[in-house]
């Protein structure tokens, strides 16, 4: 248990809202997403469907596994802006580098930690990309307990959270713990706030109707529909978030982004330059010109 504390103080101390350890076992949730995927609903996110037998056993991952680590590191509540009322979704965070690296580094550091403890022991960082559930194994760790809307919600945080996976060799002695039981109740706040309707009932969504989706992955041109849909969020959507009683500032912005009118004309090395080692770099410029040039015009 000194290992669970001594993790618990080095995970504060970088910053992380919560930890939590699970054993390396198939993941809850585990079948749901089978047949989500079978039934197509991630839409072309064509990654989902592969690497189905890496999700079952993430010890294909990482050789020897023993534990994972499940981390829960907090993002701005306050969504970016543009000086003329556009905005994207929060995790964007402009002003910061992609995610990807900033947790991944933390994660570095954790496992740093984590060879102090047995020098001999391995272990791997997984941020978002990696063909993990991750979701199912926070979960599992006791750290938060799922929405309606399918995220992660740790009570005190919400669900403006990045999550972070550790695998490692180090059979750490964790307290049994049972996964929070969803705290939503009644509540169906995300799923009547959904501007498309893609939370089609508690915990299922279709992301083929996500805007998260059509903005950021999906490649074909927005319908005349979702661009309604848009209103002024050029990027990403956070209105089931903005909806959840759990989560705090709803309709927060900083403005942080360059106006919608330098964006359209902006060339792909001022992209580069200004944005390109953040979240927005993933999207990239051409994404977002066609996301937000008709929102623009709407509002000229």
């Amino acid at each position: 248990m000194e290992i669970v504390q001594a993790l618990k103080a080095e995970a504060n101390n970088l910053g992380f809202a919560a930890i939590g350890f699970s054993e390396l076992k198939r993941p809850v949730f585990f079948d749901q997403f089978c047949l989500w995927v079978d039934r197509g609903k991630n839409g072309d996110m064509a990654w989902l469907n592969r690497n189905v037998d890496i999700r079952e056993n993430p010890e294909k991952l990482l050789y020897g596994c023993k534990t994972i680590i499940s981390l829960a590191y907090p993002y701005s509540t306050k969504k970016p802006g543009t000086p003329d009322g556009f905005t994207a979704a929060r995790y964007t965070e402009p002003k910061k580098r992609d995610y990807h690296y900033r947790l991944r580094k933390l994660g570095k550091r954790m496992v740093s930690f984590l060879k102090t403890i047995d020098p001999s022991s391995r272990s791997r960082v997984c941020v978002d990309s990696a063909p993990i559930l991750e979701r199912s194994f926070a979960y599992t760790s006791g750290i938060g307990f799922i929405g309606k809307n399918n995220m992660l919600i740790v009570p005190g945080f919400g669900s403006y959270v990045f999550l972070v996976e550790i695998l490692t060799t180090i059979p750490i002695d964790f307290p049994d713990i049972s996964p929070m039981e969803s705290r939503c109740g009644s509540c169906t706040r995300c799923m009547d706030a959904c501007p498309t309707g893609a939370l089609e009932s508690p915990y299922s969504i279709d992301a083929r109707r996500c805007l998260s989706y059509l903005t950021i992955e999906n490649n074909d041109a927005l319908s005349p529909e979702a661009v309604k849909r848009m209103k002024n969020c050029f990027l990403g959507c956070d209105v089931c978030q903005e909806a959840c009683p759990f989560n705090r500032d709803p309709l927060s912005v900083d403005v942080l982004l360059p106006s919608a009118r330098e964006f359209l004309s902006m060339s792909s090395e001022e992209f580069k330059n200004r944005l390109g080692k953040t979240a927005f770099g993933y999207a990239g410029l051409d994404k977002i010109k066609r996301n937000l040039s008709p929102l623009y015009l709407m509002a000229s």
